[in-house]
């Protein structure tokens, strides 16, 4: 390897690094804009739609101006489909505890039911932002597809959750690169792998 290529090689990587830093930095910016409860849904959706115009090869689109864009734009449909999100999964928590904490033996149809409507819930979660970020349809259209591709792609589903749990822990481990890094990584890896979905998808209603 020589020299020009090196020095190709390290603007390429600096340029990656400069991406994941000011994506990570305005998903903080904007979450906070929103007061955490009102941005941090709408947030991610920008930050994973900025995410696709760069997997796309829009290296140079003006990020904050396309994040801000997004952010507005998806505010009300991700903040309703975050809440009712985090709604549902507060009641899965509920009935967990009430399962772990049951002084009853509980027949094996209802732990194994609950187990059943959490794996589809967790498939929902990894897939249905993204969906929002590349798609315009309808809530039903995104719970739909999100189920859909998360069961017979469930390789990919696989492979986002790994994602999501890997940068998570070396988060918790090393929390200085939470503020640079660790959303961008999750939106760009998640995104990445959604879309080799949706290509696929695309190339088949084309």
């Amino acid at each position: 390897m020589n020299v020009s290529q090196i020095v190709s090689s390290l603007d390429y990587i600096l340029r990656w690094i400069m991406q994941l830093a000011v994506i990570n930095l305005l998903w903080f910016y904007y979450t906070l804009i929103g007061l955490f409860v009102g941005g941090v849904f709408p947030a991610t959706v920008a930050a994973l739609g900025l995410s696709r115009k760069i997997i796309m090869g829009e290296m140079d689109v003006e990020k904050r101006k396309t994040f801000k864009r997004i952010y507005k734009e998806e505010f009300l449909r991700a903040n309703l489909i975050g809440w009712f999100l985090t709604a549902i999964g507060v009641v899965l928590y509920l009935n967990y505890l009430a399962i772990i904490n049951s002084n009853e033996e509980l027949f094996f149809v209802i732990p194994f039911t609950f187990y059943f409507i959490l794996l589809f819930y967790l498939i929902v979660v990894i897939w249905i932002f993204p969906l929002v970020a590349h798609y315009q349809t309808s809530w039903f259209g995104y719970i739909r597809s999100a189920i859909i591709i998360g069961l017979t792609k469930i390789h990919y589903t696989l492979a986002s959750a790994l994602v999501i749990s890997v940068v998570v822990y070396f988060s918790l481990d090393f929390p200085g690169i939470i503020p640079f890094f660790s959303i961008s990584l999750i939106a760009i890896s998640c995104m990445w792998i959604a879309m080799q979905t949706f290509g696929q998808l695309d190339q088949r209603s084309s």
